[in-house]
């Protein structure tokens, strides 16, 4: 039987420096495939819109459009899928970004006082008055 107020008990203390949370910065193998993954998330989101997007120019356009035609829709989604990578390499809508502030937090940092302070440019203004 386990005793609660026994200090040994057999879950790990939050504060125990053998427990993952209080480790030391990430493993750069861990954070090199932490950005690949993310990376490769905003590539298949990016690639998804870019589907839907042309999915919807198809049903909207008239019978006689030039974006009815299915003929080269195989070349047109690799297309869309290289320019999906191309901008998720240059991280172009911040998505991996997001997922390795969760998945990197800063080392040293709270993870609340961390990610306030990054997030407070997030949504700058598109229409700035010069």
């Amino acid at each position: 039987m386990i005793n609660i107020n026994d200090s040994s008990s057999a879950l790990p203390s939050a504060l125990d420096d053998k427990t993952p949370a209080a480790a030391a910065p990430a493993d750069p193998r861990y954070a090199a495939k932490a950005t690949e993954a993310a990376v490769k998330f905003e590539a298949f989101f990016i690639s998804h819109m870019l589907r839907q997007m042309r999915s919807g120019t198809r049903e909207m356009a008239g019978e006689d459009s030039v974006f009815k035609d299915p003929i080269n829709s195989d070349m047109l989604e690799m297309a869309d899928n290289l320019v999906a990578d191309k901008m998720a390499g240059q991280r172009a809508f911040g998505i991996a970004d997001a997922i390795l502030r969760q998945l990197l937090p800063a080392a040293g940092a709270p993870v609340a006082a961390g990610s306030a302070a990054k997030t407070d440019n997030i949504a700058a203004p598109l229409n700035k008055s010069l």
